[in-house]
């Protein structure tokens, strides 16, 4: 977070937190907010120059950090922490409401998530439960592939998949250790160790088109850990080729989101990203998805491509309207 736009929030909700949390350490609080310690400081030498409308000493907040310890006052009347917003809020329900949709979750016993959405409400208000309860949360599954999977998972049997690859337009056959299930982005995969690719991979459930149950203990290799999902599912290949994108301050997430080789600040807002493409139909669907907040760049046939693809589309658009 480094723009003004994510800054005032983050201040916001800084100066609370340091009045509830008197002499806290600089390193805690820079971990707490997912900031180095420049940056936190950085952050603390504007909020000393903050205050009431007069701008005397008197009127500014007081805070110092030397010795690392922070110590803040005359901060009282922004003291309280921020309120959720109806958008902010009904984000957090339509989260949850997935969480709770997780294959992982749903035989989990216990009503401590239910509890946790109730009392979110409660606090947004009824907009934001109205918002929230208008967003359908499915987890998109081929109809017997979970159940199987799940089955899987429970006996602890090995599993023989029939999964369609989009990038190389076929079906390949793997037999897998099954680990887990998990969400990512709304879509259930699963995870295990694949004899085929002798690796960790990830399977969209909606991809799988056929699963047997064998008669086989699954038994992954000891090297076989967890996939880190936290930043998404895609992990580029060196192989990938390289492609360029200008994206306007709409279409920042694209560097927050995406794995990047480079990032380039253009000023206004924009940025130049240059990340690697595991396929064509993936930067199309990307550059489609950006619309007027982003263009690809280079390379010039990727470019071109796009372009012609936007035209079609839009050219369906007008003939059905």
């Amino acid at each position: 977070m480094s723009g003004s736009a994510d800054r005032l929030p983050r201040l916001l909700a800084l100066v609370p937190y340091l009045m509830s949390h008197p002499g806290a350490q600089l390193g805690e609080v820079a971990g707490v907010f997912g900031l180095s310690e420049k940056q936190l400081i950085d952050d603390l030498q504007l909020v000393w120059m903050c205050g009431l409308p007069g701008h005397t000493p008197g009127d500014l907040i007081d805070v110092s950090w030397d010795g690392g310890e922070i110590l803040i006052d005359n901060a009282d009347t922004i003291a309280r922490p921020l309120r959720l917003g109806i958008d902010e809020a009904s984000a957090l329900l339509v989260a949850l409401r997935m969480l709770s949709a997780t294959p992982e979750l749903a035989e989990v016993p216990g009503d401590a998530l239910p509890r946790v959405m109730a009392k979110l409400e409660r606090a947004a208000g009824e907009g934001a439960a109205t918002v929230s309860s208008q967003v359908a949360v499915d987890v998109d599954a081929a109809p017997d592939a979970l159940p199987r999977v799940r089955e899987g998972l429970t006996r602890g049997r090995r599993l023989s998949l029939r999964y369609y690859v989009p990038g190389r337009d076929e079906v390949t056959p793997r037999e897998v250790d099954p680990m887990r299930v998990v969400v990512v982005d709304g879509r259930a995969y699963l995870e295990g160790w694949c004899y085929r690719a002798e690796a960790m991979r990830l399977f969209r459930l909606d991809r799988v088109l056929g699963v047997e149950v064998l008669d086989v203990p699954a038994d992954p290799p000891a090297e076989a850990e967890p996939i880190d999902v936290a930043q998404g599912v895609f992990r580029p290949s060196p192989t990938d080729e390289l492609v360029e994108l200008e994206v306007s301050a709409a279409g920042r997430w694209v560097a927050e989101y995406y794995p990047c080789e480079q990032v380039t600040e253009l000023g206004e807002g924009r940025l130049r990203v240059t990340l690697r493409a595991r396929d064509e139909d993936w930067i199309i669907k990307l550059a489609l998805r950006l619309g007027d907040t982003g263009r690809v760049v280079a390379p010039s046939a990727m470019a071109e491509t796009v372009r012609r693809e936007a035209e079609r589309a839009l050219a369906l658009y007008a003939h059905q309207s």
